[in-house]
C-alpha cells in the first residue's frame, strides 16, 4: 500500500505546475494569512461540468477561499468544439488555448483544474450521442480515476441528470456519468488496473448546483419550492481584499475571453442552491461538510500538527510574515513524520509556498534562451534571495532530468542576492515540449493518452526544473522551480515564458489547403526554421507517384538557432480530381523531423508551443469561378480570406470604419465573417450603405451570427429572425428546396455529393423565421427532428443578391472540403438576378 501511495503523490506533484509563467508570485501578508487558514483544512470538493466556462466560478471562489476547502473543477472536455472571439484557432488548437483559459481562471479563484479524455466534438442535442461519439466506459474510468485521485468528500454536478434533450448533450452527460461514478469509485472491481496507483474513494455526498436557468427564467425559480434545497450565501465581502466574492469570480470567468465570457463583478447577498443527489443527507443543512472531520484529526498522527498551524495563525503577525517561519518549519517536519497519506504531499506543497513566501525566499532558475534541443547543454543563471531575518542556507541544487546535485553551502543573509551559473545537460530522450494530449493520434470523441499516470493532468509537462535544498532551523526544505526564459520588453517591462524543448529542425507547408483546378503547376512554399545553430540537411515534398514534385530534394543550411528559410517545390496534379496529404520532411544526418512549430501566444495566457505533423492538403478539382474581388470584413476570426485567395479571388480585408460607397465601388462582393454583426459595432452604422452596394448590382453574402446580442436587429434588407437552430450531424441529408435556383448550378454544379465528408457540423444559427422576399434554397435537419430551411437564403435586391448563411464554411474551408468551395464559388458569382418565384416555406 505504501508502494502504491509513493506513485499517488508522483502523479500528484504534476498536477503543481500549474505556475504562472508570466510572472512569479509574490504573495502579500493578506494572501499569506490565507494560505495559513488554508493548512488548518483539509476537506475538499470535487465540480464537475463538460466544458471551459460551464464552471461557477462564484461557488468554487466561496468553497475554496472562504470555506478554505481544497476546490478541484473537472471539466470533461478542453472546448475544442467551441468559437473562438480572439484568434483563428479552432478544434485542437482552440482546446490548447481554452485549456490555458481555464487554468489561469483557477489562479484567481483558488480552485485546481483537471481533465478528462473527453474530446469536445461539437454540439450535440442529446446525451445518447454524446456518450456514443466520447466512449462512455474511458470518460467514466476518467472520472473515477480523479476521484480516486482527488479524493473528494463532497462531489457538485452543475448540470442535471435527469435533464436529457432540453440543454447540450454533453452537459448532460457529464452528469449521468458523474452520478454513476459516485460509487463506482469505492468499488475495487471497477477499474481495477487504477488501483496500482491510486486507492478506492466512496465521496460522503453529492449535489446538483440548480439556478433559475434551469427553470427557464428567474420569476419562475422565485416561485418554486425550495425546502428541498441547500441555500448558500456566496455573497461574502472580504474586507481584507476589499473584493467581494461575486468580483473575484467575475476576474475568474473573464478568463475565458476566446469564448466572450467577459463578466463584471456583483456585491451583496447572492444565494447558491444545491439539490441533495447521493450519499449521506444533510441534517441541519448548514455546512456540505456536515458530518465530515476536516480537522488534522483525520490524519493519523495529525492532532498535534493541527494545533500548532491554528496556533500559527493565531498569532500571526501581518507587518512581519517571517516571525511564523520557525513554527512552520516545525510544522513541515512533523507533516514529514506522517506515514505516507493523501494530505501528506498536498499539506507539504502548501506549507513550503508558506515558508517561502513569509521568508520573501526568491528561488528562480532562468535559461539564457527560450527554446533548447535535446542533448544540448544548458546555460542557467540561478538567483536565490531570503528576505528575512530568519537564518537558513542553500545546501545544494538538483538539476532535473538529469537529476545531477551540485553541492552549494552558502549561507542565505537578509537581502544579499546570490547568483549562480549553472549548466544542465539535457538527455537526448527528453520530450518535446507540447501538450501531452496531443501526442497520439485522437478520435472524434476520446484524445489518447496511453499513460494513465498523467490522464487529468491540466497542462503541458515540463521536465525541465531545479531543486532548490535550503536548510532552516537545521531543517531541509526542497522547493521546486520550473526553468523559465525571461527577458525585458520596452513597453511591457520583464517578461517570462517556460523554456521550451524543440526539434532540431521544424518545417511548415505555407498553404494548408491547396487548390488546382486545372492540371497545371504551381509553385508551394514550405518555410524551415532551426532549432539550434548550424543545421544542414535536405527537405522533401512527400506526395503519391502521380502528382509531380520539382526538385525532388532541396538542400538547406541554417547557421543560427531561430533562423528560417523558404524554399518552393514545383507541383503538378495529375489530371482528374484527387485529394490527397502532401508532407514535408527534414532529413539531417539520416534522422527525420516531420513537425510542424505552431506557437499560441495570447496576453493572458502562457505561451504555447504545438509540435503537429508538417501537412497540407492538396486538392486537385474542377471548380470554376468568375474572379470577383471580394472585400471581407472579418468578424470573431477565421481563415476564410485565405481559403478565398486559394480559390483564386483577390481578396481585401476591408476596415468596417471605412466603409463607404466610394470605397465599396472596387468591389463586386462583400463578405461578412463568422459573429461579424455581434463583434464589430461599426456595422450597425453602415448598414444602409451596404444594402445601397447590393441594390446597385452587387452581392453581399453575411455568414452566421448568434441571435444574441446583434449590434443591429437590422443585419438584412428584409425581416429575418436568426435563431439558435443548428444541423449538428454534419452528415445529415440535404435537400434541394430550389433546385434550378443558378446557386446550386452555375458555375459549378452542385449535388448532394458535396456535402459528403463535411466536418463537425452543417451548420449553426439559422434563421427560422424570414421573409417571403428570401428563397431558402436546402434543408435538412437531426435526427427525430423537423426539417429545418435556413441554412442557406438568398433574396434579390434591387439589381444584386443578399445573402445569409448559416453553414459552418468557416470550419469546411480550412479542412479542405471540395464541396464547400464549389456551393461558395457559385454564391460569390451570382450577379444581375433574374427573378426567381419564392419557394414556398416559413415565412
Amino acid at each position: 500500500m505504501q508502494k502504491v501511495l509513493i506513485q499517488f503523490l508522483v502523479i500528484f506533484l504534476l498536477s503543481f505546475q500549474i505556475i504562472n509563467a508570466q510572472q512569479p508570485q509574490k504573495p502579500n501578508s493578506v494572501e499569506i494569512y490565507n494560505q495559513i487558514q488554508k493548512l488548518t483544512f483539509l476537506g475538499s470538493v470535487l465540480y464537475i461540468a463538460a466544458h471551459p466556462d460551464d464552471e461557477n466560478t462564484r461557488l468554487i471562489s466561496y468553497l475554496s477561499n472562504e470555506t478554505k476547502a481544497r476546490t478541484g473543477y473537472l471539466s470533461l472536455t478542453r472546448g475544442d468544439g467551441g468559437q473562438n472571439l480572439i484568434g483563428s484557432q479552432l478544434r485542437e488548437l482552440l482546446g490548447v488555448i481554452r485549456t490555458q483559459e481555464l487554468i489561469e481562471a483557477r489562479k484567481i479563484d483558488g480552485g485546481e483544474q483537471f481533465f478528462s479524455r473527453a474530446n469536445d466534438f461539437g454540439y450535440s442535442k442529446n446525451p445518447d450521442e454524446t456518450l456514443e461519439i466520447w466512449d462512455k466506459e474511458k470518460v467514466l474510468s476518467d472520472i473515477v480515476w480523479t476521484i480516486r485521485k482527488f479524493q473528494p468528500d463532497v462531489i457538485i454536478n452543475r448540470f442535471d441528470h435527469r435533464s436529457a434533450g432540453t440543454t447540450h448533450g454533453h452537459h448532460t452527460a457529464s452528469a449521468l456519468l458523474s452520478v454513476k461514478s459516485f460509487d463506482l469509485a469505492n468499488n475495487p472491481a471497477i477499474f481495477p488496473e487504477q488501483l496500482k496507483l491510486v486507492e478506492p474513494w466512496q465521496p460522503k455526498r453529492q449535489f446538483f448546483n440548480t439556478s433559475w436557468w434551469f427553470y427557464g427564467s428567474k420569476e419562475k425559480f422565485d416561485a418554486a419550492d425550495k425546502k428541498n434545497l441547500f441555500s448558500i450565501q456566496t455573497g461574502v465581502y472580504y474586507q481584507s481584499i476589499g473584493k467581494s466574492n461575486q468580483e473575484i469570480a467575475a476576474l475568474s470567468r473573464s478568463r475565458h475571453q476566446s469564448q466572450g465570457f467577459g463578466s463584471t463583478g456583483s456585491r451583496g447577498e447572492e444565494t447558491e442552491y444545491l439539490e441533495f443527489l447521493n450519499g449521506k443527507p444533510l441534517q441541519d443543512k448548514v455546512d456540505i461538510f456536515e458530518g465530515i472531520d476536516t480537522s488534522w484529526n483525520r490524519v493519523k498522527g495529525g492532532k498535534p500538527i493541527g494545533e500548532l498551524l491554528t496556533k500559527i495563525a493565531s498569532e500571526f503577525d501581518f507587518a512581519n510574515p517571517s516571525a511564523s517561519i520557525p513554527d512552520l518549519v516545525k510544522a513541515y517536519s512533523l507533516i514529514q513524520s506522517l506515514d505516507e497519506n493523501h494530505w501528506k504531499l498536498i499539506k507539504s506543497e502548501e506549507i513550503k509556498k508558506t515558508i517561502a513566501a513569509c521568508a520573501g525566499l526568491f528561488l528562480e532558475a532562468v535559461a539564457q534562451n527560450q527554446e533548447a534541443t535535446p542533448a544540448s547543454l544548458l546555460k542557467l543563471k540561478l538567483e536565490v534571495i531570503n528576505r528575512s531575518q530568519i537564518a537558513m542556507d542553500l545546501t545544494s541544487v538538483i538539476t532535473l532530468p538529469e537529476s545531477k546535485k551540485t553541492p552549494q553551502n552558502l549561507s542565505l543573509k537578509n537581502n544579499i542576492s546570490q547568483n549562480i551559473n549553472l549548466d544542465l545537460q539535457l538527455p537526448s530522450t527528453i520530450e518535446y515540449t507540447q501538450p501531452y494530449w496531443l501526442k497520439e493520434k485522437a478520435t472524434e470523441g476520446l484524445y489518447t493518452v496511453s499513460n494513465q499516470k498523467i490522464i487529468g493532468i491540466p497542462d503541458i509537462i515540463r521536465e525541465v526544473k531545479v531543486v532548490f535544498n535550503v536548510q532552516i532551523n537545521g531543517i531541509e526544505i526542497p522547493f521546486e522551480r520550473t526553468v523559465v526564459y525571461k527577458y525585458n520588453d520596452d513597453v511591457k517591462g520583464e517578461m517570462y515564458n517556460y523554456l521550451d524543448i524543440v526539434p532540431e529542425v521544424t518545417t511548415s507547408i505555407l498553404d494548408k489547403v491547396s487548390l488546382f483546378k486545372d492540371n497545371k503547376k504551381k509553385y508551394l512554399a514550405v518555410k524551415i526554421k532551426a532549432g539550434k545553430d548550424a543545421v544542414k540537411g535536405d527537405l522533401q515534398l512527400d506526395l503519391p507517384i502521380n502528382w509531380q514534385v520539382l526538385p525532388k530534394s532541396i538542400p538547406f543550411t541554417l547557421d543560427k538557432k531561430g533562423t528560417e528559410l523558404t524554399v518552393y517545390f514545383e507541383v503538378t496534379p495529375p489530371n482528374s480530381p484527387y485529394e490527397v496529404i502532401a508532407k514535408s520532411i527534414a532529413i539531417i544526418d539520416g534522422k527525420i523531423f516531420d513537425k510542424e512549430q505552431i506557437i499560441i501566444d495570447f496576453n493572458h495566457i502562457t505561451k504555447q508551443q504545438v509540435l503537429k505533423p508538417s501537412e497540407a492538403k492538396f486538392i486537385r478539382m474542377d471548380l470554376k469561378i468568375k474572379e470577383e474581388k471580394i472585400a471581407y470584413i472579418m468578424g470573431a476570426g477565421d481563415e476564410v480570406p485565405n481559403s478565398l485567395a486559394q480559390m483564386g479571388y483577390k481578396v481585401t480585408l476591408l476596415n468596417p470604419e471605412e466603409i463607404s460607397p466610394e470605397k465599396l465601388a472596387n468591389f463586386d462582393v462583400v463578405m461578412t465573417g463568422i459573429r461579424a454583426y455581434n463583434t464589430v459595432q461599426a456595422l450597425a452604422n453602415k448598414q444602409n450603405i451596404l444594402f445601397d452596394f447590393v441594390k446597385g448590382g452587387k452581392t453581399m453574402l453575411v455568414q452566421y451570427n448568434n441571435p444574441n446580442e446583434l449590434v443591429t436587429e437590422n443585419i438584412a434588407p428584409f425581416p429575418m429572425k436568426i435563431s439558435r437552430d443548428r444541423v449538428t450531424e454534419e452528415n445529415a441529408e440535404v435537400r434541394f428546396l430550389a433546385p434550378n435556383h443558378p446557386v446550386l448550378n452555375s458555375p459549378n454544379k452542385i449535388t448532394t455529393k458535396d456535402f459528403e465528408g463535411w466536418k463537425q457540423e452543417q451548420g449553426l444559427y439559422y434563421p427560422s423565421d424570414f421573409d417571403k422576399a428570401f428563397t431558402p434554397i436546402l434543408s435538412s435537419n437531426d435526427k427525430g427532428e423537423t426539417p429545418k430551411k435556413g441554412a442557406l437564403l438568398i433574396a434579390p435586391y434591387g439589381k444584386g443578391y443578399y445573402i445569409y448563411t448559416g453553414l459552418s464554411f468557416f470550419r469546411e474551408l480550412p479542412e479542405g472540403i471540395s464541396g464547400a468551395y464549389k456551393l461558395l464559388s457559385n454564391m460569390i458569382s451570382l450577379q444581375n438576378p433574374v427573378s426567381i418565384p419564392a419557394e414556398k416555406g416559413k415565412r
